[in-house]
């Protein structure tokens, strides 16, 4: 496969670490601002704060004072706090020990495929739900190449050897194989080859899909 250039680096580390709190700040006052259709240059005239400033606390380029976050919240009609919700909101992460995922029927699961729920996360910032299972097919699976579902799915091959089919195409999976693709088209496995075969499927689909 030929090398493509990421959009982000997994390994990279934030040089402007002490800079999260202005940044956070300056995208509250530029929401709020945008939110009640005020320019730049009217918040300008009724804060006495110059545009150059303004612009530079909307993109976390300097540390505003209390005196002049308190001037931004009065002409915003917010709380003085809004303005540290990004900041201050909690992340949440999900361990999941071997063998305690939550078995389930999904629907359309068929006979003898066992589908087991790694981990959850409901409703967050990134507007992304993200759904990793660990689905194992004994040797008494029934095949059923046509789930379909919204979102995109990953597929990363543990055990055994399946042809999944996506679409017009069936894909020879064996361990250590990807599967990446778009879930709205027919998917799923056709031959079950080396059984029992087991595999980790990520789901991934917007919060309001």
């Amino acid at each position: 496969m030929a090398n493509t250039l990421l959009q982000q680096d997994p390994h990279r580390v934030d040089e402007n670490r002490e800079k999260v709190l202005e940044v956070a700040i300056g995208r509250e006052v530029r929401a709020y601002r945008r939110k009640q259709e005020i320019t730049v240059a009217e918040l300008s005239a009724i804060t006495g704060i110059s545009i150059g400033m303004l612009s530079k606390i909307e993109n976390g380029n300097t540390s505003p004072s209390l005196t002049t976050l308190q001037s931004l919240a009065n002409a915003l009609s917010v709380p003085l706090t809004a303005f540290f919700r990004r900041f201050e909101e909690s992340r949440t992460a999900v361990h999941t020990k071997a063998g305690a995922g939550v078995e389930l029927e999904r629907e359309g699961t068929r006979a003898n495929h066992q589908y087991n729920l790694l981990g959850h996360i409901g409703s967050n910032a990134s507007g992304v739900i993200v759904e990793p299972y660990l689905i194992t097919l004994s040797d008494k699976a029934d095949v059923f190449p046509t789930f379909q579902h919204a979102g995109i799915e990953t597929i990363y091959m543990l055990e055994g050897e399946v042809d999944y089919r996506h679409g017009d195409q069936v894909y020879n999976l064996t361990p250590g194989d990807t599967l990446f693709f778009d879930a709205d088209a027919p998917h799923g496995p056709e031959n079950l080859i080396a059984l029992p075969a087991r595999y980790l499927s990520v789901i991934s689909y917007p919060q309001d899909g």
